[in-house]
């Protein structure tokens, strides 16, 4: 190195000096220059390392970092599941065969993530079905027997499982994480349906995607809600209707309704209302007035009530609708509404009515053809935006459209089973009455005496398993017009209830009105009990 000590000033000045080469001075020392000086003034680190890169484009590109993990969209990406509790529940089923029985009314095979757990859990199921013990050496043998042994890891996973596990003491614990983490998945899988279906449609009608979706959702619930209720103990449920009847007895009045008044008083002294849960049918032959009837109770209910209720009517659009409940609401001679004949009388009852139905919570769908998981659906999105629905009216059951599966539509009479078990079942996981209006077979007509009977509802025997009420509609007039005696009388046979009697409630009709009315006799009730 030259001694440059002894040298001017303008000696100096005309020396080069080389750049020392730092070559490859430690990545981490920069580093740590880079984020020391992006903590001093608070900016990102990784704008700093972008910002050094950019000035210095002549440094070799650093290699790429691990990209950190996002646990939410590996929580996305990773499907829902607790092994865990899996093997705990399989251990706990070794330790104690009676811990099946704990676990079995709510899980499944499919419930559990891994194919091992599932294959061990089925075989489970099967040696208890036969009366055989549980352990690990006879679970084993029926698996080797099945050349399923190594599918879940032979004899030792199965020991591991019974070692692994303390006791079946939590075992029902275990079961119900199963299920949920099942139930996640599940939803999971129907989240990615829907996707599909609404990023490729197959049709251009945005409901029918609206209602699958609820469809699938609904069927997860109604599985997922298996096992939750269950056995109740018999003090825990007499205890519970010991509150109802006290509650009942502490707000009694002389009408005796419990459920949703009808507006015809002897019907409702003789049902108590229509009850919460109830599929009601109301049968009659052509003409008789079974579509009047039906909506004379949604009128009370929904109008004179103001309770919410949905009117199903695949016969009837929703405008012919509308215009009966004007002619009855306003007690305006239909064939007048229906020409647009009115009186100065008539648009003062016209105004009335329209301005009662304005501030009704009354909803009508018209759609022909529904099935029931499309009621079901619309009932639900409908009770959803209401706070609950008080009442389901359907005109009529005949109308309804089967599943469309090969099972149900071999012949209408089992296609129509269906329809009638699946409203009852609608009416109950709504708590909601639900009234379905019914035809009635042609022989009727043929017999003397033409009240109807049960025998006579049309093309199913399910429709009188099912009901909890059934009402015919009966007018003699319809057959006898000539008659003065039957001029304007209607019956109402109760053919069956379930929990009241039986018999015949009298009514007035006024086919001009399209509406019934209570017979004078019958009209002292108490107020809130008016006829409509």
């Amino acid at each position: 190195m030259t001694d440059n000590t002894d040298l001017s000033v303008d000696e100096l000045e005309h020396i080069e000096v080389a750049e020392p080469d730092f070559g490859d001075l430690t990545a981490a020392g920069e580093a740590d220059s880079i984020q020391a000086s992006a903590v001093a003034s608070g900016e990102p680190v990784a704008e700093f390392a972008s910002e050094t890169a950019q000035e210095d484009v002549s440094e070799p590109e650093a290699p790429e970092e691990p990209r950190l993990r996002d646990p939410v969209v590996d929580g996305i990406r990773r499907p829902p599941q607790s092994v865990e509790s899996e093997q705990c529940v399989l251990g706990g089923i070794l330790l104690d065969n009676n811990a099946l029985s704990v676990v079995t009314d709510i899980l499944e095979p499919d419930d559990f993530y891994r194919p091992d757990h599932r294959i061990i859990f089925e075989k489970m199921i099967g040696l208890e079905r036969n009366a055989k013990p549980i352990d690990v050496v006879t679970l084993f043998e029926e698996l080797r027997i099945q050349k399923r042994d190594v599918e879940v890891g032979g004899l030792q996973y199965l020991i591991s499982l019974s070692n692994a596990t303390p006791s079946a003491a939590n075992i029902r614990r275990y079961a119900e994480i199963v299920r949920d983490r099942s139930v996640l998945r599940r939803l999971v899988g129907v989240g990615e349906e829907i996707a599909t279906s609404a990023l490729a449609p197959q049709s251009g009608d945005v409901s029918e995607l609206l209602d699958k979706a609820q469809r699938l959702v609904y069927e997860i619930n109604e599985r997922s809600s298996k096992g939750r209720t269950g056995f109740q103990p018999l003090g825990k449920i007499a205890g519970a209707v010991t509150e109802e009847i006290n509650e009942l007895y502490q707000n009694r009045d002389t009408s005796d309704v419990t459920g949703i008044p009808t507006g015809f008083s002897k019907l409702d002294r003789m049902t108590a209302g229509l009850q919460g849960g109830d599929l009601i049918i109301v049968a009659g032959r052509p003409s008789m007035g079974k579509t009047a009837f039906a909506m004379n109770i949604a009128e009370h209910t929904g109008i004179h009530q103001r309770m919410p209720v949905a009117v199903f009517s695949m016969e009837m659009s929703a405008e012919a609708l509308t215009k009966r409940l004007i002619s009855s609401r306003g007690r305006i001679d239909a064939q007048k509404l229906r020409r647009g004949r009115l009186d100065q009388d008539d648009w003062n009852r016209f105004a009335t009515a329209v301005k009662d139905m304005d501030q009704a919570q009354f909803f009508i769908d018209d759609t022909p053809g529904l099935t029931v998981n499309e009621v079901r659906s619309r009932a639900r999105r409908l009770s959803q935006r209401t706070g609950g629905l008080a009442l389901i009216v359907l005109d009529y059951l005949q109308l309804m459209s089967g599943s469309g599966s090969s099972s149900a539509s071999e012949n209408r009479a089992t296609e129509i089973s269906e329809i009638s078990r699946g409203l009852k079942s609608l009416a109950k996981e709504m708590n909601v009455p639900l009234v379905a209006l019914s035809q009635l077979n042609r022989g009727v007509d043929a017999r003397t005496d033409k009240r109807p009977l049960m025998s006579d509802l049309r093309e199913s025997g399910a429709i009188e398993q099912d009901a909890d009420v059934i009402l015919f509609i009966y007018r003699d007039e319809v057959y006898n017009k000539d008659s003065p005696d039957n001029k304007n009388k209607a019956e109402v046979i109760i053919g069956k209830q379930r929990n009241g009697p039986t018999g015949i409630v009298n009514l007035r009709f006024d086919g001009q009105f399209t509406r019934f009315d209570n017979l004078a006799e019958d009209i002292d009730v108490p107020a809130g009990m008016e006829s409509l």
